[in-house]
């Protein structure tokens, strides 16, 4: 009888153990599909948002080179002279490429701040990568990626464009690669432990944190975020 019993209790504690297996494994898979829909839904968005900018920069490259050569077919060479000038005056100030001496961190932040911008936030950036890293190209994308994301998530909960703004700050101190992100916000950011959640669930403290986490944690490196009113902020220091 007791054997009996303890066989029963046996089975019935194994067959919990399948059941919470698979419903653990369900409930991942389905926050995992849904985390890597945003990851596709986000690289469309900037996708589209380039190709915009190039019909736009190639429209206006057509009517730049008409108007010069109008200028040269009636040999108005001041007047050439004076538009090129000028020309190159515009190319100056709406030259906002980031160019941190990594190709790869380059695309990403280029396109993540050309995002931005065309969503009415204020983005200033600054950045330099050097050439050797003890950081994998792909982690660090990780890191920067979801601090981009996290903050213009941020910015567009603000109704009045402009109050949005997101500032980058990515330099080598003492020794270290240093990533700093801050931006505005509205309401304060909520809390579990140490760790801010992501406003796209308060329930859950989001994969792409996570991931953030766990990067600078397979570093040894330091990560901290503080939330002041109307402001966020992320720091990042890897080791080089």
């Amino acid at each position: 009888m007791m054997i009996g019993l303890i066989l029963a209790g046996a089975a019935l504690a194994a067959a919990a153990v399948v059941f919470v297996s698979r419903y653990i494994a369900v409930t991942m898979d389905k926050r995992i599909a849904q985390y890597q829909g945003d990851l596709v839904r986000k690289h469309c968005e900037e996708v589209e948002n380039m190709y915009r900018e190039t019909r736009g920069w190639r429209h206006d490259l057509k009517t730049h080179i008409q108007t010069m050569k109008a200028h040269l077919a009636l040999a108005e060479y001041d007047r050439l002279e004076d538009y090129l000038n000028e020309l190159d005056s515009d190319l100056e100030t709406v030259d906002r490429i980031v160019k941190t001496g990594n190709v790869m961190i380059d695309a990403l932040l280029n396109s993540r701040i050309s995002l931005a911008r065309s969503k009415g936030i204020q983005v200033e950036a600054r950045a330099i990568v050097p050439a050797q890293l003890a950081v994998s190209e792909v982690d660090l994308s990780i890191i920067i990626g979801n601090l981009m994301d996290n903050a213009m998530e941020a910015c567009l909960k603000i109704e009045e464009e402009e109050k949005r703004f997101l500032r980058v700050y990515i330099d080598v101190l003492k020794g270290q690669l240093y990533i700093y992100v801050i931006n505005s916000v509205e309401g304060d950011r909520k809390k579990a432990g140490r760790l801010y959640l992501t406003t796209k669930d308060s329930r859950e403290h989001g994969f792409g944190l996570l991931r953030m986490d766990r990067v600078v944690e397979k570093y040894h490196g330091y990560l901290d975020r503080q939330n002041e009113e109307g402001v966020f902020a992320t720091e990042v220091l890897l080791p080089l």
